[in-house]
């Protein structure tokens, strides 16, 4: 017998490759602007900041599959390929040379915003929210188990839309890397497991339209392919 007053929502969680177990989602953090040429790209200088970041709800995350619709209040949606990572464990003020021991696996995501909305936030002097933690705006591959993966320093992470490549980079560019990452986020807060980590897109973000494919991947670690669907 519940106590809940209403029916609970369903729980988000992610597929894990070549399982049909399921990795629950607790908490989405976003990571901005955590490679050098991206930051130049959005006009900032990558040599004075440290990392921020951002959240977008849980069940923002869906399947990075079949056709995504695109999003209303919006004329500029933009995609952003990143390497997303899975805690198992977490904890508060991690030590860097601990971090990638919370890791549990990995996959591949895209951030996507609302990129009209967030200039008109930022002009304003107001939060991101409805830019960047809009329905369905986490993408996410199936994730695999970092005893698969290893933990990635390295490896190429691309996105091509409608067959010509926008996005290519590699993991070893980034600003902060992932035990960085997580040990600076848990400064601020206690990380817990079945928190994802985005983190962070490489230059050549762009605008999606309706009909467009879109296929993204890290080496070794996974690739997607999806269409953007009607309005």
């Amino acid at each position: 017998m519940s106590d809940f007053v209403i029916t609970a929502p369903a729980a988000p969680s992610v597929a894990v490759a070549g399982s049909t177990a399921r990795f629950p989602v607790r908490r989405v953090f976003c990571v901005g602007r955590n490679y050098a040429a991206h930051a130049r790209e959005m006009g900032s200088d990558p040599s004075r900041e440290p990392p921020f970041f951002f959240t977008k709800p849980a069940d923002a995350v869906v399947p990075a599959e079949g056709a995504l619709p695109y999003p209303p209040m919006t004329e500029d949606l933009h995609h952003e390929v990143e390497l997303v990572v899975a805690l198992g464990a977490g904890g508060a003020d991690v030590a860097a040379e601990d971090a990638l021991s919370l890791v549990w696996g990995y996959g591949v995501g895209l951030d996507l915003t609302r990129r009209d909305l967030q200039a008109a936030a930022k002009d304003a002097g107001r939060p991101w929210d409805m830019a960047k933690g809009f329905d369905a705006s986490a993408p996410c591959s199936a994730l695999r188990p970092a005893s698969e993966t290893g933990h990635p320093a390295a490896g190429r992470i691309w996105l091509e839309v409608n067959g010509q490549l926008k996005q290519q980079g590699d993991v070893n560019e980034m600003i902060w890397p992932v035990a960085d990452v997580i040990s600076y986020l848990s400064r601020f807060v206690t990380l817990a497991a079945g928190d994802l980590i985005y983190s962070g897109t490489p230059s050549g973000v762009g605008a999606l339209r309706p009909g467009d494919s879109v296929r993204g991947g890290v080496d070794g670690v996974g690739t997607f392919e999806l269409e953007i669907g009607t309005r």
